[in-house]
C-alpha cells in the first residue's frame, strides 16, 4: 500500500518547520519555533472564517500543510463554507492531517450536490485509509461525474477492504479510461494488502 499513490490530487509539498533532530534535547530554540508554528495554526484557524473567500481557501490549504490537531475542528466546520471552494479544499487537508474525527464528517460530505466537494472528500477518506468510508464509497464509483468515479476507486485501493472489490472490478468497465486506470490499480492494491494480510 505504501507505493500506491493518488491518482487525482497530489498536494503541495510544504517543507515542515525543523524542531531539531529526532533525539535531540529540546532547547529554547526549538521550543520558540514550535510556539510560532502552533500561533500561526491559531492564526490560520481564526481567519477560516475571514469575510475574504480568497483568505478562507488559502488558509483551509495553509492549515493541510501545517499538519496539526488543532486544525481538525475548525476545517470540519469549514466544510459547511458557504462556497465549496473553500469546503473541499477543507477536506482535503482533512485528510492530510490524518485525524480520525474527519471520518465521519467527509462521509456526510460524499452526498454533496457538488462534485468537488465529492472529490475532495473522497480523497480525504482515502488518505485517512479508515474502513468506515468503504461502503459510503462504493456508489460514488458509478458517479455521474467521472473526477468523482476516479477518486472513489482511488480512495477505496488506499483503504484496501476487499468489500469493494465488486464495485472496482464493475469500474474496469468504465467509458473513461482514467477511471479503469483507477479501478485496476486499486484492485491490484487491495490483493497485494490481503497477501501481507497474515492467515
Amino acid at each position: 500500500m505504501d507505493g500506491y499513490r493518488g491518482m487525482e490530487m497530489e498536494m503541495p509539498k510544504t517543507p515542515v518547520p525543523v524542531t531539531g533532530e529526532e533525539h535531540e534535547p529540546p532547547t529554547e530554540d526549538n521550543a520558540a519555533v514550535e510556539e510560532m508554528r502552533k500561533r500561526r495554526v491559531l492564526a490560520y484557524c481564526r481567519l477560516l472564517t475571514s469575510d475574504s473567500l480568497d483568505t478562507r481557501w488559502k488558509v483551509a490549504e495553509a492549515l493541510g500543510d501545517e499538519r496539526d490537531p488543532i486544525a481538525v475542528e475548525p476545517l470540519i466546520a469549514a466544510l459547511h463554507d458557504p462556497y465549496v471552494d473553500v469546503q473541499w479544499i477543507a477536506a482535503k487537508s482533512l485528510g492530510q492531517i490524518g485525524d480520525l474525527r474527519a471520518v465521519e464528517p467527509l462521509i456526510a460530505a460524499l452526498a454533496s450536490e457538488d462534485k468537488w466537494l465529492r472529490v475532495g472528500a473522497a480523497w480525504g477518506l482515502g488518505k485517512l485509509r479508515d474502513p468506515r468510508a468503504v461502503e459510503p464509497l462504493i456508489p460514488l464509483v458509478k458517479d455521474v461525474k467521472k473526477t468523482v468515479r476516479k477518486n472513489a476507486a482511488w480512495a477505496l485501493g488506499m483503504i484496501g477492504d476487499d468489500r469493494a472489490v465488486a464495485a472496482l472490478t464493475d469500474a474496469l468497465q468504465d467509458p473513461e479510461p482514467e477511471v479503469r486506470t483507477a479501478a485496476r490499480e486499486a484492485l491490484d492494491a487491495i490483493s497485494k494488502k490481503a497477501q501481507k494480510s497474515p492467515g
